[in-house]
């Protein structure tokens, strides 16, 4: 019987889980995240629903994927018609307060929440409308051009950005409302504290650029011409990202040291909430940390999301607090849309009827030893893709696949970067288990369908 507790649940924006201490990286520090991991359960292997913002934090939201609610890119955002596990928890009686970035359609919608305290929406409640062009047979959206591009290299320099000035805020309406408001609750509460950073531009403080000498940086996998992937879906996104050819080494570097940067001081809000909740041990709420989805970072070539690709799609997280045993690392496949019951199951509230359709399940097994063999899904259908791709990871093995292009597929025991792609190496020697991954795809959607679906409602 899991004893319910209050719900800290702390969401960072961008964050590619390469990119902390305990998940291996040989030079970020980010101390007070990794305490948290030492402290409960990481998993090792955690996907988003979706690799763009606002159809990750719908699923994350409603513990359902995009083609099942249509919440498909940053215009279709979340809009509260969808129940979401905030509303299932305040409906059983507990405060539920949102500070920070949401990306959600408006604050006038009941997004389940008892308060949205400095709450970033989507911009006049249409957000971004380019997201909605994507490849007809009328033709193709413009490239962003330059716009993107400055994000990751003429930004990358010593400074401060209003995105960051922002988790500042929210870290300080954070930490007033553990102190002021937490303790004077009648009722059990669940506090959702969601951070802009490390979202690009790429700009961070002098201080934290100072930890990261842009020589000792390490690379990422085939990110130069020659090395990354000719897939026609990687080529789209380039293109219309506005991507160019990556090809000083430099210039990358200091764009990874100062995303670096950022990471640390993400770290560092997390380690001033932390110091409360210490400093306060009555509070004892169960905690998460995760982020929206992953960062190419150069990757492939690629710069952003919007493709299948690890850097993009898995993301960190970390659940500690009462009944989570301390320091272990779960290996099982898991996604963002788990999060909907596992959070109802902390927090003792019963899942209703009209869920008994999520298709997530709750990670306490997980958390308590017991890996379980599961698929991971995912899927994409915004601008920078010409038609819609889903993935399906059973195991090791990992398909992609594109609505009217070629399928992809890769062996992530033997090939984490993702630098073979099967169906390119050797095709008849893989034809069985790219078949074998497509039928289990199927059984989840058709992707034909939700490839057209997508595109009419946009």
């Amino acid at each position: 019987m899991i004893e319910p507790r209050n719900l800290l649940f702390l969401l960072a924006d961008n964050h590619n889980s390469d990119f902390l201490g305990c998940y291996g990286h040989p030079v970020i520090r980010t101390p007070h995240l990794d305490k948290l991991a030492d402290r409960g359960v990481r998993f090792e292997n955690a996907y988003c629903a979706s690799p763009l913002c606002c159809p990750s934090r719908a699923a994350l939201a409603t513990g359902r994927f995009p083609h099942q609610t249509g919440y498909w890119d940053n215009a279709i955002a979340y809009d509260g018609r969808i129940a979401s596990w905030m509303h299932r928890l305040r409906d059983a009686g507990y405060t539920v307060a949102s500070i920070g970035k949401l990306h959600f359609k408006s604050p006038d919608n009941d997004n389940g929440f008892s308060e949205e305290i400095i709450p970033m929406h989507i911009l006049n409640g249409h957000g971004a409308v380019k997201n909605l062009l994507r490849s007809y047979e009328q033709g193709e959206p413009d490239s962003l051009g330059d716009e993107r591009w400055g994000l990751y290299f003429s930004k990358s320099a010593a400074g401060d950005t209003d995105y960051q000035q922002y988790d500042r805020a929210i870290t300080r309406h954070a930490t007033e409302w553990l102190k002021n408001r937490a303790t004077t609750l009648k009722q059990p509460w669940a506090l959702f504290v969601s951070y802009p950073s490390p979202h690009p531009p790429l700009t961070a403080p002098q201080r934290l650029l100072d930890l990261y000498p842009p020589d000792s940086m390490p690379l990422p996998p085939r990110f130069s011409p020659g090395e990354r992937s000719a897939h026609p879906a990687a080529e789209y996104q380039r293109r219309k990202f506005g991507t160019r050819d990556i090809v000083d080494e430099t210039a990358l570097r200091q764009a990874i040291a100062a995303y670096c940067g950022l990471v640390t001081h993400i770290d560092e809000q997390v380690g001033e909430i932390m110091a409360v909740l210490q400093a306060m041990p009555t509070l004892n709420p169960r905690l998460v940390y995760t982020s929206d989805h992953g960062e190419m970072l150069g990757a492939h070539g690629i710069l952003g999301k919007g493709v299948l690709y690890e850097k993009a799609v898995r993301v960190p997280l970390i659940m500690a607090g009462e009944g989570i045993p301390e320091g272990r690392a779960a290996a099982e496949t898991v996604s963002h849309v788990d999060l909907f019951p596992t959070l109802l199951e902390s927090c003792g509230v019963n899942l209703r009827d009209d869920d008994n359709d999520l298709p997530g399940t709750s990670l306490w097994p997980a958390m308590t030893g017991s890996d379980r063999k599961r698929t991971a899904f995912a899927e994409y259908h915004a601008n920078f893709s010409k038609s819609g791709s889903f993935m399906l990871r059973d195991g090791a093995m990992k398909l992609i696949y594109h609505v009217d292009m070629p399928a992809q597929l890769f062996d992530l025991d033997n090939d984490p970067q993702e630098a073979t792609d099967l169906m390119i190496e050797n095709p008849h020697a893989h034809r069985a288990t790219t078949a074998a991954l497509e039928s289990q795809l199927r059984r989840i959607c058709d992707p034909e369908e939700i490839n057209q679906r997508a595109k009419a409602d946009q």
